[in-house]
């Protein structure tokens, strides 16, 4: 075989290969298949909104949750099922929250244009449309992904809030973002609530971690110990209903609830992006919307890869009409020869 010709099949058989991005996605990919998918998820998700504004926060956790394990296909919304444990079960995901939400919207998707929208899909212009709600920037949406086919409460790996700004990092840098990309998205904090749980050991004298104000380490104390179970409170002290660029502001403050948070503020390689987005909200706002663009596409499936679930918690079951059960063959029996009846002879004389 010629070398050239070699050369470029090798190069078709790596371009095969090569995870989907971001290309495989378009704008107004339901444009033709169903016009009014991104109005009826704007219905709901507003409707939901306006009766409580913390949706925000609950969806853009899910998206996140979702695109950093297997990427943004969906998996998380997957219910376990006898001994199987979906991601849904990991320890990171048991306070994600709206997945009513998600099966409302699929419900009125499918009624209106049947085994069309996937729920990935779904999850990322109802993320979308979330935070323009509470005053975010308004991005557009690339669609076209396609549902996972798999669901493991193994596979999830994700940044805890206690975790160092190197740590992770790397969790980041695996999934293809930088890590100005990182501190961007860890701004969604700007609308989000952590339980007490999370960063009880931030408001002892023996904290090893960055300091916190003084003042807000009291009053996050009294609010801990004084409520029974493991309430919680909000991660921006300011604005926590609006997506703005506060949350960088109160990082500076040394008012950052979690560890993550606050040392982005103190770790040399952030300080410096944090400071920026502090005083730069329509940066922050900007940066933000080609972020969790670039999250939205991570490892997507798209074409024929996965399925279009009808039910976003349970994969599509194949169902074939029963065919029925086959005729018998009938034997016919062989034909006895019988001696032909002879007539009684008749009696000569009497």
């Amino acid at each position: 075989m010629d070398m050239q010709l070699k050369i470029l099949l090798l190069c078709s058989l790596f371009l095969v290969l090569l995870p989907h991005s971001s290309a495989d996605l378009r704008v107004g990919f339901y444009q033709s298949t169903c016009p009014k998918a991104e109005s009826i998820v704007l219905e709901l998700v507003q409707r939901r909104f306006f009766a409580d504004p913390s949706v925000v926060a609950a969806l853009l956790r899910m998206h996140f949750h979702d695109c950093f394990v297997r990427g943004c296909d969906a998996s998380i919304l997957i219910d376990s099922a006898g001994k199987h444990q979906a991601e849904k079960d990991a320890g990171p995901n048991q306070t994600v929250r709206e997945f009513k939400l998600i099966d409302d919207i699929k419900k009125a998707l499918e009624a209106a244009c049947p085994n069309t929208v996937s729920c990935a899909d779904i999850i990322a212009l109802a993320t979308r449309d979330a935070v323009a709600l509470a005053q975010g920037p308004n991005y557009t949406v690339p669609t076209g992904r396609r549902d996972g086919l798999f669901s493991n409460m193994q596979e999830v790996n994700l940044p805890g809030p206690s975790s160092s700004v190197s740590d992770s990092f790397k969790i980041f840098r695996d999934k293809g973002l930088t890590l100005n990309e990182m501190v961007t998205l860890l701004g969604a904090h700007t609308v989000g609530v952590s339980h007490c749980s999370f960063f009880a050991d931030r408001l002892g004298s023996g904290s090893s971690g960055p300091s916190m104000d003084p003042t807000l380490a009291s009053k996050l104390n009294n609010v801990c110990s004084s409520s029974s179970g493991d309430p919680t409170v909000f991660l921006d002290q300011n604005t926590p209903f609006v997506f703005d660029n506060m949350y960088y502001n109160q990082l500076q403050l040394k008012r950052g609830i979690l560890q993550i948070d606050q040392a982005l503020a103190s770790d040399r390689s952030t300080a410096r992006i944090v400071a920026g987005f502090a005083t730069n909200g329509s940066g922050f706002s900007k940066t933000f919307s080609s972020a969790i663009v670039k999250m939205g596409s991570i490892e997507v499936l798209v074409g024929n890869a996965g399925q279009i679930r009808r039910n976003c918690r349970a994969l599509n079951i194949k169902t074939t009409v029963p065919r029925p059960p086959p005729k018998k063959k009938t034997v016919p029996r062989p034909k006895r020869n019988r001696k032909p009846k002879v007539p009684p002879k008749k009696k000569i004389g009497g």
